[in-house]
């Protein structure tokens, strides 16, 4: 896409069609548009987004509950739909979201841009190190890969040993998992003697964590697989893949915006879905904190928003320390630029009001690691933030999302 005119014509057109195929059979958003006042024919994207309500997640929660089990933001009757899935609730309740088969084929074109932009081409064979549950990432990158022509390989229901083992026999060129597991694969190859020169592993598509778009964890990475190229991609099962890892700048993600109309509010990615039809979402506040802009073109040739330094946070994982605010992703390019860190956990406690934060590593070299994170921290965000040593070994490995932040109840008048 590297014309914005033309971008924009086609997202306004899509829009339009969409709003009206909404009325009268999606019971959610019919009385939404109807309030909001807006002429379906000549709607522009600004009038779009001056009387557009937000959806959040909150409201899309509450609807589910109320009309179990499914919802109301069904535009068509439910016999057409043909997949179902779940996101992992681990922000709030555990909610369905069901597509049609043409909603379905939106996303598989979604992932099918995601593997172009990482030059996953020509028949490859891709290999998915992940336990296949409701989430719908999984199934739409298996499902991409199938129909673009290249042979997918799951993995599921495997120890890590026997994954990497089914990794030699594949030689598999892509592998498709979250950043920490890619990290935890490679740890566990060397804990079995396994060489990493037998594997084949040249590209590696991680995403459901920020570490993709963080410079020192895709170096990591990268030099843990011995020069494979690492591409971010991002999405949700709510509104589907929403980004691709820029071909031309490492850490740029691009939305696509052929399939979104992305708008961004006080650091807030708000996404409207265009083709997904059967279960859309307008202006859905996603709680992902971006920073954003548009070049024209981006030295890929793109005019599509450009996300640079990917998804920074999410507005609920901010935490405020001493009055600076700290992301996640901050954290987590910190300690792997200081290396020699196995694993890592973040302790969050609140006393008198005060927030508190202490970090947990796993370092062969002990004490001297743990005085170079804490100084790497003061310098980059003003804050002395303790580093404790934990035994080799003691702290939780992750297959899926790591949670490595711990927010501990209040602690009002006890010292953290």
């Amino acid at each position: 896409m590297n014309d914005v005119g033309v971008l924009r014509q086609g997202q306004t057109e899509a829009l339009r069609t969409l709003c009206q195929d909404l009325i009268p059979g999606n019971a959610f958003y019919t009385p939404r548009l109807k309030d909001a006042g807006l002429d379906l024919d000549r709607m522009t994207l600004e009038q779009f987004s001056e009387r557009m309500p937000f959806t959040t997640r909150k409201e899309w929660t509450e609807d589910q509950l109320a009309h179990p089990p499914f919802g109301s933001n069904l535009t068509y009757p439910r016999e057409r739909y043909v997949r179902f899935h779940r996101t992992s609730g681990s922000t709030s309740h555990p909610m369905i979201w069901l597509d049609t088969r043409e909603s379905w084929d939106v996303l598989l074109d979604c992932w099918a841009r995601v593997f172009t932009a990482a030059g996953v081409t020509g028949g490859q064979r891709v290999f998915f190190a992940f336990s296949f549950g409701p989430f719908l990432g999984f199934w739409t990158a298996y499902d991409a890969a199938m129909k673009m022509g290249h042979m997918g390989i799951p993995a599921g229901g495997l120890s890590s040993e026997a994954r990497l083992r089914l990794l030699v026999d594949t030689q598999a060129e892509v592998l498709c998992c979250t950043p920490t597991y890619a990290i935890r694969l490679a740890r566990v190859a060397q804990q079995e003697g396994i060489d990493m020169g037998e594997l084949n592993v040249r590209r590696i598509v991680v995403a459901g964590e920020p570490g993709g778009s963080i410079p020192a964890t895709r170096k990591h990475i990268s030099h843990l697989w011995q020069g494979a190229r690492v591409f971010d991609h991002h999405g949700m099962t709510e509104v589907g893949p929403v980004s691709y890892a820029c071909p031309a700048e490492p850490g740029v993600l691009h939305v696509m915006e052929d399939a979104h109309y992305p708008e961004v509010i006080d650091d807030e990615l708000i996404l409207t879905t265009l083709r997904r039809t059967g279960s859309p979402l307008l202006r859905y506040r996603t709680g992902d904190v971006v920073r954003a802009e548009r070049r024209l073109p981006c030295a890929c040739g793109s005019v599509e928003l450009c996300l640079l330094g990917g998804i920074l946070g999410r507005k609920d994982d901010m935490a405020i320390i001493r009055g600076v605010n700290v992301f996640p992703s901050v954290i987590e390019e910190l300690v792997y630029a200081t290396g020699g860190i196995e694993e890592y956990q973040v302790e969050l406690r609140t006393a008198e009001d005060l927030a508190e934060m202490k970090i947990t590593i796993e370092a062969q070299a002990g004490e001297s690691v743990c005085r170079d994170l804490q100084q790497r921290i003061q310098r980059t965000l003003t804050l002395r933030v303790p580093v404790d040593l934990a035994a080799a070994g003691s702290l939780p490995r992750y297959e899926m999302k790591a949670k490595r932040w711990i927010k501990l109840a209040e602690c009002r008048g006890v010292d953290s």
